[in-house]
């Protein structure tokens, strides 16, 4: 007879429980900053992704422009980003940080750095490392892999795909 498998200790509830509970740290270190998770997602992405237009932007953020275009209204409305117009395609605006989305940016490094060191208090220095070089080989191979009947060419375009967003965009929280 088959041994029940407890949900809990399965490695993709695990990693995806992981992930929530540090968004949700991190959410709560940030809010004194005045940040909501979108907001510091969409500052994340413009810090790697300087000059993203709002298209772009929404398919980095798995969300529609519209809801793209209200979150940078609020930003901007903040100060912290700012539409200029593309040289070479008048109807396209490119999003920038301020000076003070900048500044605010680096404070969340540093609290995402804080709260990864608490996060990971737990583990000896080499756990860490080992830990951080098996998810990224697991990265690796789901970013490779073809849906079950794909064409082979067909997971080489998603591969690409996936390498060519920002880490910040999949995941504003800095790695370990």
């Amino acid at each position: 007879m088959p041994h029940p498998v407890d949900e809990r200790r399965t490695i993709g509830f695990l990693i995806a429980d992981v992930a929530r509970m540090m968004r949700s740290a991190f959410d709560r270190r940030v809010r004194r900053i005045g940040l909501t998770r979108s907001q510091w997602q969409v500052l994340s992405v413009l810090h790697w992704r300087p000059g993203l237009s709002q298209s772009e932007l929404a398919e980095m953020l798995e969300v529609e422009r519209a809801t793209a275009g209200r979150m940078i209204d609020r930003l901007e409305q903040k100060g912290w980003v700012t539409r200029r117009r593309d040289p070479g395609d008048r109807r396209t605006w490119r999003l920038h940080l301020t000076a003070e989305a900048e500044a605010i940016q680096a404070e969340m490094g540093q609290i995402a750095a804080e709260m990864i060191d608490d996060a990971m208090a737990g583990l000896r220095p080499g756990e860490r490392a080992a830990l951080t070089g098996m998810l990224e080989r697991v990265k690796v191979q789901l970013t490779h892999m073809a849906p079950r009947g794909a064409a082979p060419s067909q997971a080489k375009t998603q591969a690409e795909a996936a390498d060519a967003r920002p880490r910040a965009a999949m995941n504003p929280v800095p790695a370990a």
